[in-house]
Parts: structure tokens; sequence; C-alpha cells
């Protein structure tokens, strides 16, 4: 379980966070309709190398901070207020998400790989957003800052972000129609999500 939990956590978690139309997964299936499979794959492994690195820096910023337990307790606080915030917006305030139109323009033939970590560089937000998740499962007990469960989590991230990209790649058009339901209640997913983070937090917190 040491090494199973932090995996599945991490994959769920980079799943739900990259499941949306976005700039590097809509960019990756506009590739494999233009160019095939090839170029789209390796255009998803220099953005998987770039997510990997935010991982990992991400973790390895909270376990520096998890040493501090006076900065542990204002992480967990401020953590507890965004988790709390991001499900009201999710619940009561966020519109249904739009789908990205899939008519992006992906001109030039050059090296793929390092397009992709050119495109995963521009979004810095899932270092912050991992530094935050990481403390949060680790102040509720699901998640330790040794070195497997971080690999495990890393391993995790990376994996459910890939595979993201992975059904894009092989399936958009399917995916386009297939996941309706999803789409449409996907709000109310992470909203759940959220919430159930920040009250374990919570409870942590005060009972811990």
């Amino acid at each position: 379980m040491t090494v199973l939990l932090p995996f599945i956590l991490g994959f769920c978690i980079s799943f739900l966070a990259a499941f949306l139309p976005g700039l590097i997964n809509m960019t990756a299936a506009k590739i494999s309709l233009q160019e095939g499979k090839s170029g789209a794959l390796s255009f998803a492994f220099g953005a998987a190398s770039i997510i990997l690195f935010q991982s990992l820096l991400a973790v390895l910023f909270a376990r520096f901070i998890s040493s501090h337990l006076e900065i542990v307790a204002i992480i967990q606080e401020i953590a507890i207020f965004i988790f709390f915030g991001l499900s009201v917006y999710f619940f009561w305030i966020a519109k249904r998400p739009k789908k990205i139109k899939t008519d992006i323009k992906v001109k030039g033939k050059s090296n793929r790989f390092f397009f992709g970590m050119l495109i995963a560089s521009i979004n810095l937000l899932p270092i912050p957003f991992y530094v935050f998740t990481s403390i949060s499962l680790a102040a509720s007990g699901y998640f330790s800052f040794d070195k497997i469960p971080i690999a495990a989590f890393v391993t995790g991230v990376v994996s459910g972000s890939f595979f993201i990209f992975y059904l894009y790649i092989v399936a958009f058009k399917r995916i386009e129609k297939k996941t309706e339901f999803l789409f449409h209640n996907i709000n109310n997913i992470i909203g759940s999500v959220t919430t159930f983070i920040a009250i374990i937090t919570l409870y942590k917190l005060i009972y811990g």
C-alpha cells in the first residue's frame, strides 16, 4: 500500500485535472489528426516530461515545508480556504465548461517532443496545485514524504496525465461523443473532490 495508494492518488488527481479540454490535450489531438499518432505521442512524451519535473518539484517543496511545523499549519489553513473556495466555485459559480474548438492551428513539423515541453512549460499551475494537494494528503494520513511514496505519487501524476493525452490522441472523436455525462458534470465531480480534501484537512488540523 506504501506504493499503490500514492500512485492511485496521483493518477486520479492528475486524471481529473487534465480531463477537460485544454491546450496540451487538444494540441495533442490536433497533431494526431494532422500528422498521425507518432508525432502526437512524441508531443505527449515531451509534455509529460515537464509534468514530471513540475510535480516532483512541487512535492519536494511540499516536503521542505512539511519539516517546518509552523509553516505547515499556515499552509494547511490556507489550503482549507482554497479547497472550500474551489468547492463553492465549482458547485455554484462555475458555468458548464465549454468545449474547445478543434480548429487549433499547428504549424510546422519540427521536433514534437520539444514542442510538447514548450507547451507544458507555459502552464505553471501544476506546481502550487500539487504543493497544496500533497500537503493536504499528508496531513490526512494518505501520503508521506518518504522517497518511495514520493516516487509513486509523481509516477501516478505523470501516468494519469499521459493517459488523458493518449485518449485524446487515439480516440478524440469517440471521447467527444461518449463523455457527455462526465463533461457536463465535471464541475460537480471536482467540487466533491475538493470538498472531501478540505474536510479531511480540517479534521486533521483540529483533531490531528
